[in-house]
């Protein structure tokens, strides 16, 4: 199977830009719909405004719908749409992934600290 190449015309649809919390999120609303208190205590260490603004671009992409209900206080819930559903995927392929290498992953990450932060420079010969 092979993936079609991006148009270099910028085409938008293929500009997702995926947040540090984005999967956290999608994960979270795998199995039910959460309000957005229920979704900021469980993700644990999200700010109230990136938390805010994940659900928004991911509500504008067409991957979570936002419900509002007319009750005092106001009550919003979030769930996951079917296009949601397919992010799912790729959220666990991501953690089968970092499973997978989480040695290899440690190892790259104590080296890079231990060069005080500055990657390795390799030096080759043109051939």
């Amino acid at each position: 199977m092979s993936v079609p190449a991006i148009s270099p015309t910028g085409d938008d649809a293929l500009t997702v830009r995926p947040g540090k919390w984005t999967l956290t999120v999608v994960t979270l609303l795998r199995e039910e719909t959460l309000r957005f208190s229920e979704l900021r205590r469980s993700a644990g260490g999200i700010s109230q405004k990136t938390l805010t603004i994940t659900l928004r671009e991911l509500e504008r992409d067409g991957f979570v719908q936002r419900t509002m209900f007319a009750t005092i206080p106001p009550r919003v819930d979030y769930q996951l749409t079917e296009l949601g559903r397919g992010l799912l995927e790729l959220a666990d392929n991501l953690r089968v992934f970092t499973v997978r290498h989480r040695a290899e992953i440690h190892a790259a990450r104590e080296r890079f600290d231990a060069a005080g932060g500055e990657p390795e420079i390799v030096l080759r010969q043109p051939v």
